[in-house]
């Protein structure tokens, strides 16, 4: 593939986009790159990076909100943020090391269009829930805009809502404003000992259900805490369940006395400060506590807390398999080796019994060719899929293929 063009206006995205379709051919859309991996690999003769659409357009601490080019590096974005005690609440996960690549490739374009979120998710909502505006240009190569620089300030369709997870397939974004939060002040982890999975997601949930206003919870079998660089939590020898709290200093003292007593029923109760508590989580929100294996399938699980427990015991009875559980019981991260499909078969196979979907994020490229990458879509939902896809790009010049085969 020849280098990828580096628009660097909204208008130079346009004719490039218009070019394509003059000519009949496709384009990969780029931010960065670290996420070019995930989703089904994508024909096109030719590559867009909207890198040079880049750096901080706006920011407005008292008002929260900030506007940047979609090719603007998360670290820039961080670094911004934290001259102002502030945060992205969702807490964009850095998959670099995941996929092979170094951290910090990361691009705010990407993390919108793939919806990444992290573990705070349970209490802030998802990347789509903080994404205000966007401006961009569709697959027909017209520009157009959505939302504002504030939640309520959204009439029509909220597009935003459909840029945010597309993965690239509806529209190029050239300048994305997202909704900022004070960041926290301090933070601590209580850990629970606990082996069998069904205790820890009765465990997590109590506390989800509490007043104690709960941020992270998670759930590392033995073998996955065995890979975290916090001794507390690596030197265990057991599984863990984790929780975490945040806010203000002496709020957060009390919450956490307060939740270590009632969860001294599940089982031997730790805890972790902020230090080792922002280490902790950061190796959960980027999935650094699952082994490396370049070649190991690894699956991102969306379920019913509820089912999580039955998930579990379901994997494990039919795969070579490691795996940990955040959100709650919510979300399943599992690595799976000696498969040929990757393991997709027996996860899809759980699924259908408990509910939920899974997206392949980490495969060879022959491997994420043979196999749904996302979760195959019902009959209704297909359709209306390829009905947006129409309506946006019909004749299929973005990220051709990258999430369904034909779309």
């Amino acid at each position: 593939m020849a280098d990828p063009f580096r628009p660097e206006t909204a208008e130079d995205v346009r004719a490039v986009v218009a070019d394509a379709l003059a000519a009949g051919t496709a384009l990969e859309v780029l931010g960065g790159g670290a996420r070019r991996a995930i989703g089904r690999p994508v024909d096109a003769d030719y590559a867009l990076s909207v890198s040079q659409l880049a750096g901080v357009s706006l920011y407005e601490p008292d008002e929260l909100v900030l506007r940047a080019g979609p090719g603007t590096p998360m670290d820039q974005i961080q670094l911004q943020l934290d001259q102002h005690g502030q945060m992205l609440a969702f807490e964009p996960p850095d998959y670099g090391p995941l996929l092979g690549l170094p951290e910090g490739q990361g691009t705010l374009g990407g993390t919108i269009a793939g919806n990444l979120s992290g573990p705070r998710r349970v209490k802030s909502g998802a990347a789509r829930d903080h994404f205000l505006g966007v401006e961009a240009v569709s697959g027909r190569g017209e520009l157009f805009k959505s939302g504002g620089r504030v939640v309520k300030n959204v009439t029509g369709y909220d597009l935003c809502k459909l840029m945010c997870g597309s993965w690239g397939t509806l529209g190029i974004m050239t300048e994305v404003t997202v909704k900022v939060l004070p960041a926290p002040q301090r933070a601590r982890t209580v850990l629970v000992a606990g082996d069998e999975a069904d205790t820890a997601v009765q465990a997590m949930t109590h506390a989800l259900s509490s007043p104690h206003d709960i941020s992270g919870a998670a759930w590392l079998p033995a073998d996955a805490a065995a890979h975290s660089t916090v001794s507390y939590v690596s030197e265990a020898g057991r599984a863990l369940a984790a929780l975490r709290l945040e806010g203000i200093g002496a709020s957060v003292d009390a919450r956490c006395a307060a939740l270590r007593d009632e969860l001294s029923r599940f089982g031997d109760a730790e805890e972790l400060h902020t230090h080792n508590t922002k280490a902790f989580w950061s190796e959960v929100r980027d999935v650094r506590v699952l082994a490396p294996g370049d070649e190991d399938a690894v699956w991102r699980v969306s379920i019913a807390p509820a089912a999580a427990s039955a998930f579990v015991a379901a994997v494990e009875s039919t795969l070579t398999a490691k795996l940990f559980l955040d959100w709650g019981g919510g979300l399943a991260w599992v690595q799976v080796a000696g498969s040929g499909d990757g393991g997709a078969a027996a996860i899809r196979n759980a699924l259908a019994v408990s509910g939920g979907h899974a997206t392949l994020i980490r495969a060879p490229e022959v491997l994420r060719r043979s196999v749904p990458v996302f979760q195959p879509e019902p009959g209704p939902v297909a359709r209306l899929t390829k009905n947006l896809k129409e309506a946006f790009d019909p004749n299929a010049v973005l990220n051709p293929g990258r999430m369904y085969e034909g779309l």
